[in-house]
């Protein structure tokens, strides 16, 4: 069975020297989280104590003792430093952001996280973005986030990596299923189902979503399902899965300060997004000797994407609004192989990777009127605007060397070689400036060391960096004079030098009795960073642009204390993301602005986006076995609004905002439980992102001639109950 894991996982942290073991998936997919992946295959598993870097761990009891919704919901309730933000004012599309680094689903957002799934990168090839609606929570058996540029994984790691392995079988054996109910008209059902023979195992997850959504105009869909068969021998385990989806999102945009009074309300609407998705992978391993571990995968990705987006026109010479109708297909498909060998002091690991995408993007236009309840009404057929085809093609080549220089010492070197080739032509005949071939190519080094004095004391620290190609979008929409409108029209593709992020980091892990004690400090500083620059009164048209360096620094500290039947965790976390480089910006919308509408964005001005400071508070308590609940209160600092990069503009910086959540679960039987969930329970208002544009209804109707600029934001959700029952057989 793969509980053999936890035999796997004390050789490793006490640096045995491992035989191929009687199960071999245990090495590579078990369930403990105290040995983790550093690699972007399963290797032979790392010893916490031998990772020169932050860590941070959830596993699939986790996830549902405090009944996050999804993955992004459940790292934010409790990993340090990572706060999430709603920008479309939908809850299932979330901008994740961690050491002021963010994964968003956002086409255009300048994403800096990377994330793996069963050692696949699942940033979508056309803009690096995070779908986290495709990853159903009920499929997951554990996530570690690990901080830093770490190169080893490739293209976009420059704040931190997050790896996900699914649920198998032999880990996972049992059936189970839930239905939730509450608040906001949200209606879910989740069934999982896994089991094992001697050597062929299987799982099976599929969950169903629904919800009004707590704004107007909001609600959600999703439909999602994983299966995954394993086979495996004395030294071999081989694993197939495919994860299906079709989700709908509708979103509400930011709101305008003078509409705030009433925060359920849209701007405008409809917007809506649809994804699809079949995702097949393969991934095998064999061992060689004792010593001598072989790993390879292939996987096929296809995603189509549709939305539809309400836009105010600031056009004085046309139409009060349009609406513009997107289709995202996206082809994926990719091998890698890995070799990891162990000999003396040293844990070799080679690797290789080659991945090719092929994207087709089209999007219309339809001028539009407003009704009274600001819905954008065609009054017009759609128009095709922009067509364009994109290809991507990435190769790899990796090294690590783990050394064990003593016993109390491990020396971590690597490198990668990335060479990563954008091919974009324009499909409509009309736009031929669309068309570029580019190429980016480099080596990114790292080297780390970790220093355990004793078998409660580590000591890391690191230095590395990382590289981020500019993507198709940003590509293809980089030429001032031409802005385009995110996240649709594409105009010309001036060249983008990449972004090459170069991070320090330092740091501690403590164990005392029953105290647990963490810390880290880092700087990352991010030279030739790409920045959106906003050049419409709307504050949604614009293009990108190399800015200079910008710089990520700060220190994550974190106590987890567990006694009897009591466990307490508190955290605080402190970046200060800042700009390095002064330059000039179009802000039409910024009070501070020049008469050629542009600002002065000086040195250490703060990033828009990032709050300050991050303080989180957890409690859980379990009085007897059958009963659990838990509170857990998060504090954010105060953030600037986009279009507010010098930090003028006479609307300030959005407030500083806490929230708490309360949860319970109580065992009824040996098969059933019982559980509730109280999200923002003090019921206060909030708001999460913030953006400067103009106000085009200032008396709730349109009226271009008295447009104002404003500060608009998005509300955070009032406060809402949830019940849930499930039912086990394992």
């Amino acid at each position: 069975m793969r509980a053999g894991a936890l035999l796997a996982a004390a050789a490793l942290c006490s640096h045995a020297r491992a035989q191929a073991p009687e199960n071999p998936a245990a090495a590579t997919e078990g369930p403990a989280v105290e040995v983790v992946g550093t690699r972007p295959l399963p290797g032979l598993g790392t010893a916490l104590r031998d990772i020169p870097s932050a860590v941070q761990s959830a596993s699939a009891e986790e996830l549902l003792r405090r009944d996050a919704r999804d993955l992004a919901e459940g790292l934010a309730s409790d990993f340090a430093g990572v706060a999430l933000d709603d920008p479309v004012g939908n809850r299932f599309q979330h901008n994740l952001t961690y050491r002021g680094f963010v994964a968003s689903p956002l086409l255009g957002v300048p994403q800096g996280l990377s994330v793996f799934v069963d050692g696949v990168r699942v940033n979508e090839p056309f803009g690096d973005m995070v779908n986290w609606d495709l990853i159903p929570r009920n499929a997951i058996a554990t996530a570690h986030l690990l901080s830093g540029s770490k190169p080893a994984f490739g293209l976009n790691t420059l704040g931190g990596v997050l790896s996900v392995q699914t649920k198998s079988g032999f880990a996972f054996p049992g059936t189970s299923a839930r239905f939730a109910g509450g608040s906001f008209g949200r209606r879910s059902l989740e069934l999982e189902s896994g089991g094992h023979g001697e050597r062929i195992d299987y799982f099976a997850a599929a969950d169903a979503q629904d919800e009004t959504g707590w704004r107007e105009h909001s609600p959600s869909r999703l439909r999602r399902a994983f299966v995954k068969t394993g086979w495996q021998d004395s030294r071999s385990d081989l694993d197939v899965s495919l994860a299906v989806a079709d989700n709908t999102m509708h979103g509400t945009q930011a709101l305008p300060s003078s509409m705030l009074a009433n925060p359920r309300q849209a701007y405008t609407w409809p917007d809506r997004t649809q994804n699809q998705l079949g995702f097949l992978t393969v991934r095998g391993n064999h061992f060689v000797d004792r010593d001598v571990l072989i790993t390879a995968s292939v996987y096929l990705r296809r995603l189509d994407q549709e939305g539809v987006a309400s836009n105010v026109n600031d056009d004085p010479g046309g139409p009060p609004g349009f609406n513009e109708r997107i289709s995202r297909d996206q082809l994926g498909a990719g091998a890698a192989l890995q070799l990891v060998v162990r000999a003396g002091a040293h844990e070799l690991t080679l690797g290789g990777s080659l991945d090719g995408a092929s994207i087709d993007y089209a999007q219309q236009r339809q001028e539009a009127t407003f009704s009274a309840a600001r819905e954008a009404v065609g009054i017009a057929a759609f128009v095709p605007r922009t067509q364009l085809g994109a290809q991507n093609r990435y190769r790899a080549f990796y090294v690590i060397d783990q050394i064990s220089a003593a016993p109390q010492w491990t020396f971590t070197l690597a490198a990668r070689y990335d060479l990563a080739q954008v091919r974009m032509r324009d499909r409509s005949g009309t736009q031929p400036a669309l068309d570029a071939d580019h190429e980016f190519q480099r080596v990114n080094p790292s080297l780390g060391v970790n220093w355990n004095p004793s078998n409660a004391a580590t000591w890391f620290a690191s230095v590395s960096q990382a590289m981020r190609t500019p993507t198709p979008v940003e590509l293809a929409c980089a030429d001032p004079a031409t802005p385009c409108l995110l996240p649709n029209q594409f105009l010309a593709d001036p060249a983008l030098k990449p972004v090459v992020a170069h991070t320090l980091e330092a740091g501690t892990r403590l164990r005392l009795a029953n105290l647990r004690l963490s810390g880290a400090v880092y700087r990352s500083v991010l030279s030739d960073d790409i920045q959106f620059v906003s050049s419409s009164t709307t504050g949604g048209a614009g293009f990108f642009r190399n800015a200079g360096e910008t710089l990520r620094q700060g220190l994550e500290l974190k106590a987890v204390m567990t006694h009897e039947k009591l466990t307490a965790s508190a955290s605080y976390a402190y970046v200060r993301a800042e700009y390095l480089s002064s330059f000039s910006m179009p802000s039409p919308n910024n009070s501070s602005r020049d008469a050629a509408g542009d600002i002065l964005v000086a040195r250490g001005n703060a990033i828009p986006g990032i709050p300050r400071s991050i303080v989180k508070l957890g409690l859980d308590w379990r009085p007897i076995p059958a009963w659990s609940s838990g509170f857990a209160w998060t504090w954010f600092d105060r953030q600037y609004a986009r279009g507010d990069e010098n930090n003028q503009d006479v609307n300030g910086a959005l407030p500083s905002y806490a929230t708490t959540r309360l949860y319970s679960a109580f065992r009824a039987t040996r098969n059933w439980e019982l559980s509730l969930k109280v999200d923002n329970v003090f019921d206060r208002s909030y708001r999460t992102s913030g953006l400067l544009g103009r106000n085009f209804f200032p008396g709730g109707t349109f009226d271009a001639t008295a447009a104002v600029p404003e500060q608009f934001s998005v509300p955070g959700a009032p406060r809402a109950l949830w019940l849930a029952a499930r039912y086990e057989t394992r």
